[in-house]
């Protein structure tokens, strides 16, 4: 049939979607755990972030609730690249809500709630028609079959479908008390024999070009107790290609008869991995095969990526979250790994976290004011003035902002000792960036503020907050201070990746030392030997000879890094232009992070009392926008 509305998608997925709640407790009872992680989930949702992740243009219809929750699931979806058009704002009815754990290596438990939620509710008027011409293929769920209003809303998408030349794909997704067939405490059930639900199921199967399910799944949608009479049985309803997942043995893909030999099947290559989380494991399945499938690609190879991007799955702890990219797959599947365990592969892991960072930051000018022992010197003892230091800070972010005037790219260094206030100011100016310091100011060799703990600190910082630490460190220090300050980075890196936040290491060689063309560059070859991988660097300004070896060492050592800015050490403007015009040919150097030069004067003349709060914020203002408008004029 023609099709009159242009293809631009590539899939669309109907059905669940909620926010997932993951016990970061391993090895217990759901009852014992005590903190959670959260996550966007639900088969469908978290089908349409992997295929998005895996390259492919993806879209999900459901509905979310008109709270937080709702909001966070449509945010995450945005920043995943997911098409959420289709994602309906339900005012009556709250998002659904799923808690899980890793009891063992054999036992999740999980439990849904569902009553009355947003996606249950999704109906025939939430399918639009010319959405669904849009997109090559739509996703439709077992589970969404469970309900008449969303059976129905299916069904509509999956007749526009057809009529306008699109697939239907048909994810069986069998939890029985989603039909309910078990209690509340059993959301981990994967298999009950019901012939209503197989009756139900089996009305679907004709109009779908590509089914998939796990050995269960298939069990419950042909009704039959033996896996072979039950693929048989799919084939005599639907002439569409089937995938058998097989968990740790892979899967086998059926076009055409199945043989009686269930082995003759297409089977792809398989990962011997540990399985430390089952959960979410067949979505990342299916996005991989998805992303074979709908590009054409034989069935052996959709079947070796799902089976990959499955192996990542159940070596994780989230769903989602843990779906690789399409660079990491690639990568995956070139290097391999020597890890059983794909989460404890350092490599792998860099690249995951590296590809899958909340937004793109292309260039960044920054407004530092984490100082501490700076501004203390400024108060000179004055109990008065050191009381009024946190008050400066929140100026500083009416200065930084009205520079930002709500442009991407702008953003602030602030400290937790003197920058609360100022912190929930920044935080709510939109895509602003914020980083925060670890280091006790001047400590060599390095020591963390308030604790030595940052795993204990870091967790309580916001997940869009940049860890920086401040580290005086020369090559050509003592081998016994190098091997002090370098542990000291990589356990700051460690906690980093550990709680999920982006790490910026600022080097300052030039105080302990000579500074030549390889003097920086040496430092940072010396971190880097350590597995320690920076997001961001902070470094102070080079010429042109040491910017080319600071580039070659970032090429040769990590090219997703987010980049380099320039600091400032209370240069004069006039140097820090000079700076800026040497850096601005580097290829890595991404923009400026400077403080003193910036709020110095205004800060020592509003602690004096010699200008009022609006003065010290125009002060700080022209000096900031001056330095904007350098870097950008350069």
């Amino acid at each position: 049939m023609l099709v009159t509305t242009q293809q631009t998608l590539d899939v669309i997925t109907i059905g669940r979607a909620s926010v997932d709640l993951y016990g970061q407790q391993i090895g217990t009872r759901l009852e014992d755990v005590g903190s959670f992680a959260k996550s966007v989930g639900g088969c469908p949702t978290n089908i349409s972030v992997g295929t998005a992740r895996l390259g492919l243009k993806s879209a999900l219809i459901t509905r979310v609730g008109n709270e937080q929750m709702g909001r966070f699931i449509r945010e995450q979806l945005q920043r995943e690249g997911v098409e959420t058009k289709g994602v309906v704002t339900d005012l009556d009815r709250l998002t659904a809500l799923v808690l899980l754990s890793v009891e063992n290596d054999k036992s999740f438990p999980l439990i849904f709630y569902r009553d009355n939620c947003a996606d249950a509710a999704l109906d025939e008027g939430d399918i639009d028609e010319d959405f669904i011409r849009s997109a090559k293929a739509v996703l439709v769920t077992g589970t969404h079959f469970a309900k008449p209003n969303s059976d129905a809303a299916q069904r509509k998408a999956m007749r526009i479908a057809k009529a306008n030349g699109g697939k239907v794909v048909f994810d069986i997704d069998y939890r029985p008390n989603l039909w309910g067939l078990a209690g509340h405490d059993a959301g981990d059930s994967r298999y009950i024999a019901s012939d209503e639900v197989s009756k139900h199921l089996q009305t679907v199967l004709a109009d779908c070009d590509l089914i998939v399910g796990t050995e269960e799944e298939v069990l419950i949608a042909s009704g039959e107790s033996d896996l072979t009479a039950a693929l048989k049985t799919i084939r005599s309803y639907s002439s569409g290609t089937i995938v058998l997942k097989r968990g740790p043995m892979g899967c086998i893909v059926y076009d055409g008869e199945i043989p009686d030999d269930l082995e003759d099947g297409i089977v792809g290559r398989g990962f011997p991995i540990e399985v430390y989380n089952v959960l979410g494991a067949g979505d990342a399945f299916m996005s991989g095969f998805l992303r074979g499938w709908l590009r054409g690609e034989p069935h052996e190879t959709s079947a070796t990526w799902a089976n990959a991007c499955g192996a990542f799955a159940v070596s994780r702890l989230l769903c989602a979250p843990e779906i690789p990219t399409w660079t990491e797959l690639n990568y995956f599947l070139e290097h391999g790994s020597k890890e059983r365990a794909l989460r404890k592969d350092e490599a792998i892991n860099h690249v995951h976290w590296a590809t899958t960072r909340r937004r793109e930051i292309p260039s960044l000018r920054a407004l530092a004011i984490d100082h501490r022992l700076q501004l203390e010197d400024m108060a000179a003892g004055d109990a008065q003035k050191l009381a009024r230091i946190p008050e400066l800070k929140v100026l500083a972010v009416r200065a930084a902002a009205q520079v930002a005037g709500g442009r991407d790219g702008f953003g602030m260094l602030l400290d937790d000792k003197y920058g609360r206030d100022a912190l929930y100011a920044a935080s709510v100016i939109p895509n602003f960036w914020v980083a925060k310091p670890i280091e006790l100011p001047g400590s060599r060799p390095l020591q963390f503020e308030f604790t030595q703990d940052l795993g204990s600190r870091l967790v309580e910082w916001p997940v869009d907050h940049c860890i920086k630490v401040l580290c005086f460190y020369h090559p050509d220090d003592t081998a016994e201070l190098r091997q002090m300050q370098i542990a000291k980075l990589r356990s700051a890196f460690d906690a980093a990746r550990k709680v999920g936040r982006e790490l910026l290491v600022e080097i300052i060689a030039g105080k302990h030392g000579e500074i030549d063309d390889r003097t920086v560059a040496r430092a940072m070859s010396d971190i880097y030997a350590a597995g320690i991988k920076p997001d961001w660097w902070k470094l102070e300004s080079q010429d042109e000879k040491a910017w080319r070896q600071i580039d070659a060492t970032i090429d040769a050592n990590d090219p997703y890094c987010r980049g380099v800015v320039l600091l400032g050490l209370d240069a004069p403007q006039e140097e820090l232009m000079a700076g800026f015009k040497a850096a601005k040919g580097a290829k890595w150097v991404k923009g400026f992070a400077v403080g003193r030069t910036i709020f110095g004067d205004a800060a020592r003349a509003w602690l004096d009392g010699r200008v009022g709060d609006d003065e010290a914020v125009a002060m700080m203002a022209e000096r900031f926008g001056g330095l904007v408008a350098a870097w950008d004029g350069v």
